[in-house]
This record gives C-alpha cells, sequence and structure tokens, in this order.
C-alpha cells in the first residue's frame, strides 16, 4: 500500500470551483478556514483578504474565515477584521481551560469557535502564494469520502539578504521531520511536505486526537492520522510555489525541539516531562529557552 500511496494520492491538477461547490452543496459539508498568527500585521491582510474576496464574498466554499490571534503587539488582529475574518483572542477562548503559548494551541482552541465539517489552515506570513491553495486543501475532501487529511506541498525558496536559493527552504523539514520520520515511521517518508502549515482535516477526525501546543502540531496531525485510519486517509497535493518569512537558525532550535517530542511521544520512546529547557550558546554566551511539550487532549472531550 505505502508503495503505490504516492501516485494514488498526490494530486497536481487545478481544482474547478464549480465543481467544489456542487460536492460541497451535496454532501452538506460547512467549511471553516482558520489562520492562526502572532504580529503577522505586514501579510495577514492580504492573506485573509484574498481568501475572503474569492471564497466568501464572491462564493460560498468557505462559510468561516477565522483568525486566531496569539497576543498580537501589533495591528494583526484589527488588519485581519478589516479584511473580512472574524477575529478571536487565543487567550479568551474558553480561559477556564487555561492558556498556553503556541501555534497547535491555536489550532487546538480554533475547535472551539468554529462549525465547518472541515478545517483549513492557512499560515498568516505568506508572501508568495495565490488563492489555489484553498481550492487545493479541500478538494480531496469534498470529492473523495475515504480522504481524511489533506497536506499542501510545495517549493520553497529561502532568502537572506542577497542569497535567494529557490529549493532552500524548509530546514527543520529535511534536518529534523524527515530524518525522524524515516525512523520512526518510514511509510510517511514521500509525503513531500509533512510540517506544511496549509493542511485541511474532517472535524470529525481531528476532534479525537491530541494536539501538542506548539510547532508539533502539523507533523503530529500526519501521524496520527494515518496511525489510525490508514496511510490512505491521507493526501497530498501541489500547490505549486510558496514564500514566507524564515525563523533564525536559533529559533529553529526549540522548533525542532517541539517535532522530536511529537515524534517520540507517538513512539516507543516517550517523553518524560511537558517542559524541557533547551540550552543555546552565541559564542560563551548562554541563553536558556523553556519549551512547551505539552499536548491538549481531544476537543471532543471538552465540554463546549
Amino acid at each position: 500500500m505505502a508503495d503505490t500511496w504516492f501516485d494514488r494520492r498526490t494530486f497536481r491538477r487545478p481544482w474547478d470551483l464549480d465543481g467544489l461547490l456542487d460536492a460541497k452543496r451535496a454532501t452538506g459539508t460547512r467549511v471553516s478556514l482558520v489562520i492562526p498568527a502572532v504580529n503577522e500585521a505586514a501579510t495577514v491582510g492580504d492573506v485573509v483578504g484574498r481568501i475572503h474576496d474569492a471564497f466568501v464574498r464572491d462564493s460560498d466554499l468557505v462559510d468561516e474565515l477565522v483568525v486566531v490571534d496569539g497576543g498580537s503587539t501589533d495591528d494583526t488582529a484589527r488588519i485581519a477584521a478589516e479584511a473580512g475574518a472574524r477575529v478571536h483572542s487565543l487567550a479568551d477562548i474558553r480561559p477556564d481551560l487555561g492558556h498556553r503559548a503556541g501555534k497547535g494551541e491555536s489550532i487546538w482552541k480554533s475547535q472551539l469557535v468554529t462549525t465547518g465539517d472541515v478545517l483549513a489552515f492557512v499560515d498568516a506570513d505568506l508572501t508568495e502564494w495565490d488563492t489555489h491553495f484553498v481550492t487545493g486543501l479541500l478538494g480531496p475532501l469534498l470529492t473523495d469520502p475515504g480522504v481524511a487529511l489533506v497536506k499542501g506541498f510545495y517549493e520553497r525558496p529561502f532568502r537572506a539578504g542577497a542569497a535567494d536559493d529557490p529549493q532552500g527552504g524548509g530546514r527543520a523539514t529535511e534536518l529534523v521531520a524527515r530524518p525522524l520520520l524515516a525512523l520512526a515511521r518510514p511509510h510517511l517518508g514521500r509525503v513531500v511536505q509533512p510540517l506544511a502549515g496549509e493542511w485541511a482535516v474532517r472535524r470529525s477526525v481531528y476532534e479525537t486526537l491530541h494536539v501538542p501546543v506548539g510547532y508539533g502540531v502539523d507533523l503530529a496531525a500526519l501521524i496520527d492520522v494515518s496511525d489510525r485510519l490508514g496511510l490512505d486517509a491521507v493526501a497530498q497535493v501541489d500547490l505549486g510555489r510558496r514564500a514566507h518569512s524564515h525563523q533564525s537558525l536559533q529559533d529553529l532550535g526549540p522548533m525542532a525541539v517541539q517535532l522530536t517530542a511529537a515524534v517520540l511521544s507517538r513512539s516507543d520512546a516517550r517523553v518524560g516531562e511537558d517542559r524541557v529547557v533547551l540550552h543555546q550558546f552565541r559564542g560563551l554566551e548562554e541563553i536558556a529557552r523553556e519549551v512547551d511539550l505539552s499536548e491538549r487532549p481531544p476537543a471532543a472531550e471538552v465540554a463546549r
């Protein structure tokens, strides 16, 4: 099955909007598109505005367009609202459940403020992208009931100063995620972008899964869905080219810890602590950073 998965579950064709609308109406499927964001005032307006105009104003492919603001100190929330999103402050979503910082926390809590049968996630920091990202992510889910999770994949350039490497993005993917999968889940080795921030999932599946509060969220969803439902429940869609802001090498350190923890917690080797301290150095200056490795319970277990 794994040997032929790539050919059967990799989609490169463009998706016809009218056809997707017909499929959506025929099944009565509601779609919630969620954009987690923290201090993305420079880009969130473009991402929200173009999705809103194409799929909320001009069609009804997206029923809910939601931004979960993870504590921005800039104008992210205001700009997103003006562009057409319903904006929720992460700290204000079910404060009785406590508040943790992290992308995964925003995605987990988005289940509590949306109603769609399908949840689609798009990053807020995109600088080179197009609205076909949305139709691509939704296409397999709206047309094939056997698909539970769709991951986007794309070319990822790396730009730093005058340097522009068209294939140089995805450092955490190549140095952390892909080697971990090769060891722990080799059947997922042909997933082109296991850490893609653009993905979509059926709520009925996702609300039964544990969700890491940090950067492990995207990888954990891939592992958990394939473990529970089989590799064939996962599809991937070619979205072309994607560019976004890049994190510094040191900021990739905590991300790498969270990715590793997400894989280890789903393997025979278990992570013993919810928080660890990562020691980094600039020259001889030591920097100690606490990294949150905790996971949220399935959303279905949380009373609404």
